[in-house]
């Protein structure tokens, strides 16, 4: 051990003498190991780490599944959860929590729009995590729906600046009193993490009447039992469920998640994707290290030599060049780990807030990411300090101690490092197919129209609570006056209000039925997105009418009685026909008929990637929202937002406005996370492309230097410098050809898992293929041209003077 740690002193006061080659080597490292480091704490955060919940590996969402539209993951209807909470036999407990919807804060401060949930009595216990301070509802609070609430950690210090004396302490929440019983601890969430007051959600005996799906389910597997048992159990209960309530349940079934698989679904193949994606980086990094380590090694032959003549054995050589290797893997490792820190501080800063990924907040680097450090540190001080020093210490040592004499030791380093540097074109040819792919995609994504425009669009949110908005005229009475006012404000060129805003994720759907044609097959019925719709809407969003009329405010036919449908719902039902004057019967609240006024484009509402769907729009005295979303086209007036939120506040004083956002930034964070994938993917293709540039510079630099005087005597027998010239960057070509080659082969093979992350693009497409192979050999032309220049400008005389 002792000889040990000298070796390690006089391996590190040999690379301080080589300043140069040192922070080269070591710069090289921090890239590779500080994005490994990076990835690898985000992977370690979502997939790895036992979840914030009690025995999380028999935790389940239980969804509803409709067959016929093959939507999986479909809410549940409250009553559905009441009857398998009852009939199910292979779960300990089942909870439910509603879909998260808005309410108003008011009181110790302005007034705030908070994301709540409402929840039974069996949430908290059964997901394992009680309130840090006070406590979780009763049984008997949920079924009387009693007046009490649960706030996050979060909520608690930023209104309530951390006061304990919050708990058992009315709040005035949707304009009642409320009083807080309990505080979950930092980082609870579950599903949504913007949630922040959680309620008791008060079923009655009608409750178990299915009416509609609202409502995710939390399970509890019993002890020993099975995902696939509780599937089957749960298929078996609600198929009884279907022959109760055949009209509501036909076509649909129970689909059970692991709480795991549902939390990281979406994102696991991307940190997949990502984490393959920095191991190749790493390897690329390793390469060049070695070919760096291997041409300093050739330098220093007779060095070895003569240690070898004097009685060193060659483990002991082979152990001295490990060591020099292991000093600038432990430096590249402390160097990647800052590197990973700040990214991460970055991500968290940044990212976070954006993306709707849970526990990305949380992502750190801990006990288990340093651990993964150091073993990537030492195993890449292995992987690149090995060859180099097998060949270093080969068996003809003795030769380098002739004078002029040429190893074959040296010869092998040559073949090794071209066969390096053909790996590092390989490896970033597949790393750049992988990014050019996303960066087609996403060039796609963004040409997609969404059918509307989003050009100076301003929207906000608004939620009248139901204490004082209770009646439907209030609320209608309450919108009607405030676009009166907004229209008139200067700079407005129109205003209106829907239900969801296109591309927020938010929506509400229903089947329809078509008058006049024959009833549909239960479970079999046409589905349409159902919006209400206010003011001018249509105007502001840029959605274009194509047929028919708008609703007429002033109309009490239109406010009763007729519905405006899209474009993709008129050619379904009604091909080749005027729709104009057709009836439907849409199920939502009542059975009456309406009548189609008017045709309007398609607006891509869940997500630029999903094709529209049939859609309904209703004007707002149809069905008053308490929540709507105003929206705004501005002239430019910078101060129309808070003119906006002025007459909303002088009409009542005590709502929110809340959600401000242009039309653009919510388009832009729809796409956030294909953004955030792409983006991160061509940060790892740059770094290997200039990783693998570096390489072929250094590698034909080398064999420059090492050709000198046979360059000397092609110049002095008459050859042209543009030969030479052309025989440098031709050698550049042969290896950069070679690992085009391969890794055109590997890259076919493997973006094939990148199938889900990719839109409008085949894994193997041929133009970004032949667009990366183009650009790496632009690249290495480059990287050999300036070797090759100076190699054109050797002296004969002085090259032959040498030899």
């Amino acid at each position: 051990m002792a000889t040990f740690w000298q070796d390690l002193k006089h391996g590190a006061r040999l690379l301080l003498r080589a300043p140069g080659f040192t922070a080269i080597a070591i710069a090289a490292l921090a890239i590779g190991i500080g994005a490994n480091t990076a990835i690898f704490s985000v992977v370690n955060t979502l997939l790895i780490q036992k979840l914030p919940y009690l025995h999380p590996e028999r935790l389940a969402i239980v969804w509803e599944h409709n067959l016929p539209r093959d939507r999986k993951n479909n809410v549940v209807a409250p009553a559905n959860f009441l009857h398998w909470r009852d009939m199910q036999q292979s779960f300990e407990a089942m909870a439910a929590a509603s879909i998260t919807f808005s309410g108003t804060l008011t009181g110790g401060g302005e007034p705030e729009d908070i994301q709540m949930k409402v929840v039974t009595a069996e949430f908290f216990p059964v997901l394992g995590v009680q309130p840090a301070f006070g406590r979780a509802f009763t049984v008997e609070e949920e079924t009387r729906n009693r007046a009490v609430a649960v706030i996050s950690d979060r909520l608690w210090k930023r209104r309530f600046n951390g006061d304990p004396s919050i708990l058992n302490t009315p709040v005035v929440l949707q304009g009642s009193p409320v009083t807080v019983v309990g505080i979950m601890p930092p980082g609870f969430a579950y599903l949504d993490k913007a949630v922040d007051i959680w309620r008791p959600v008060g079923f009655t005996a009608a409750s178990r009447t299915p009416r509609g799906r609202s409502m995710s389910v939390v399970a509890k597997l019993k002890p020993g039992v099975t995902f696939a048992r509780s599937q089957e159990d749960m298929t078996r209960v609600h198929a009884e469920l279907t022959r109760m309530f055949p009209a509501f349940n036909t076509g649909w079934t129970a689909r059970v998640v692991p709480i795991r698989e549902e939390l990281a679904g979406e994102v696991r193949p991307a940190l997949l994707v990502l984490l393959g994606a920095v191991a190749m980086v790493l390897l690329i990094a390793c390469a060049n290290v070695a070919n760096l380590l291997l041409a300093r090694a050739t330098a220093r032959q007779r060095e070895l030599a003569v240690r070898a003549a004097l009685g060193a054995a060659r483990w002991r050589l082979i152990r001295q060049l490990l060591a020099e290797s292991l000093v600038l893997a432990v430096a590249g490792g402390v160097a990647g780990l800052l590197l990973a820190w700040w990214a991460l501080h970055l991500l968290r800063a940044v990212v976070a807030d954006r993306l709707p990924i849970q526990r990305l907040e949380m992502v750190g680097i801990d006990g288990w990411v340093l651990a993964f450090t150091v073993t990537a540190s030492l195993v890449s001080g292995l992987v690149f300090g090995l060859i180099p020093a097998l060949t270093a210490a080969g068996s003809e040592l003795n030769d380098a101690l002739k004078q002029g004499g040429r190893s074959g030791s040296a010869a092998r380093g040559n073949r090794i490092r071209a066969a390096l540097v053909t790996a590092e074109v390989a490896l970033a040819i597949v790393l750049l197919c992988g990014a050019g792919l996303l960066i087609r995609s996403f060039i796609h994504l963004a040409g997609i129209d969404p059918g509307f425009s989003a050009r100076k669009t301003v929207a906000m949110e608004v939620t009248l609570p139901g204490t004082r908005y209770g009646e439907p005229l209030k609320r209608i009475d309450f919108f009607k006056r405030a676009f009166a006012r907004i229209d008139a404000l200067p700079g407005i060129e129109a205003a209106g209000g829907v239900s969801f805003l296109p591309l927020t994720g938010l929506g509400a759907a229903t089947s329809y039925s078509v008058v006049g044609y024959p009833e549909p097959v239960p479970g079999k019925e046409p589905v349409a997105d159902v919006r209400v719709a206010a003011n001018q809407y249509f105007k502001v969003m840029g959605i274009p009418l194509v047929k028919g009329r708008l609703f007429d405010e002033g109309s009490e036919l239109d406010a009763k009685n007729h519905v405006i449908i899209n474009e993709t719902m008129a050619r379904r039902q009604w091909p080749g026909e005027d729709p104009i004057g057709k009836r439907v019967k849409i199920s939502w609240n009542d059975t009456r008929e309406d009548e189609v006024i008017g045709v309007v484009g398609d607006v891509r509402h869940a997500s630029l990637e999903s094709a529209p769907r049939d859609m309904t729009y209703w004007p707002y005295a149809r069905f008053p929202y308490n929540t709507m979303t105003i929206a705004v086209r501005t002239a430019g007036e910078t101060s129309a937002v808070n003119s906006i939120v002025a007459i909303v506040r002088e009409q009542d004083p005590q709502l929110a406005v809340s959600r401000i956002r242009t039309m653009e930034e919510i388009m832009s964070d729809s796409v956030a996370q294909r953004r955030m994938t792409m983006l991160m993917l061509a940060i790892f293709a740059g770094a290997a492309l200039a990783l693998a540039a570096v390489g072929i510079y250094g590698v034909i630099a080398y064999g420059v230097t090492q050709r000198t005087q046979e360059i000397g005597i092609r110049l002095a027998l008459g050859a042209q410098r543009s030969d030479v010239l052309r025989m440098v960057v031709g050698q550049a070509m042969v290896l950069t050809g070679g690992g085009i080659v391969i890794g055109g082969i590997a890259a076919v093979l493997l973006t094939r898992f990148m199938t889900t992350l990719l839109f409008d693009v085949e894994p193997g497409d041929p133009l970004t293929f032949l667009v990366v192979a183009g650009v790496l050999t632009g690249v290495a032309v480059l990287a050999s041209y300036v070797p090759g220049r100076r190699a054109t400008r050797v002296d004969p005389v002085v090259a032959l003077r040498a030899e």
